[in-house]
């Protein structure tokens, strides 16, 4: 499934209702070069959850941030500095995954160790304009029927 949006506020209500879906559990796999709205869409989406006024950093260096929801812990990962996909379980992946919503950029470097029904995000830019991206969702889980159920796709 693909959409296409204009601006960054669209990347913005999307990642809140997305948030809105979200469960304990749940995996979301940000896929995307450089500059693509990744992060964007991560911090709007914490926030959807937390407070708008939510501190969030880019996990770039630390290569997690955790923030506290209602809906539980919220794991923000940024894998692109991670070495080997084993690095990943000093980060408490394991607990993330089965106890907190957790998003990952750059989740091709967790190898075999990302959950096989996450729902995947891959951002890309269009063309059309500076700001201009779209959005391809896939998930073997029951994403895709979730997003459908909601009219978000």
């Amino acid at each position: 499934m693909k959409i296409e949006i204009e601006n960054q506020a669209q990347t913005e209500r999307l990642a809140q209702q997305i948030a809105a879906l979200a469960r304990q559990g749940d995996v979301l796999a940000l896929h995307g070069d450089l500059g693509v709205g990744k992060s964007v869409f991560s911090r709007t989406f914490i926030r959807a959850l937390t407070s708008p006024d939510e501190e969030v950093p880019s996990p770039t260096f630390t290569l997690v941030q955790i923030y506290d929801s209602e809906q539980g812990e919220i794991y923000h990962f940024d894998m692109y500095r991670l070495e080997q996909p084993d690095d990943a379980l000093e980060l408490g992946i394991e607990e993330a995954f089965n106890d907190g919503i957790s998003l990952i950029e750059w989740p091709s470097k967790l190898g075999t160790y990302l959950p096989w029904d996450c729902l995947h995000i891959t951002i890309n830019n269009t063309g059309q304009s500076e700001t201009a991206r779209s959005l391809e969702f896939s998930s073997q889980g029951t994403w895709l029927s979730r997003l459908k159920e909601a009219s978000i796709v």
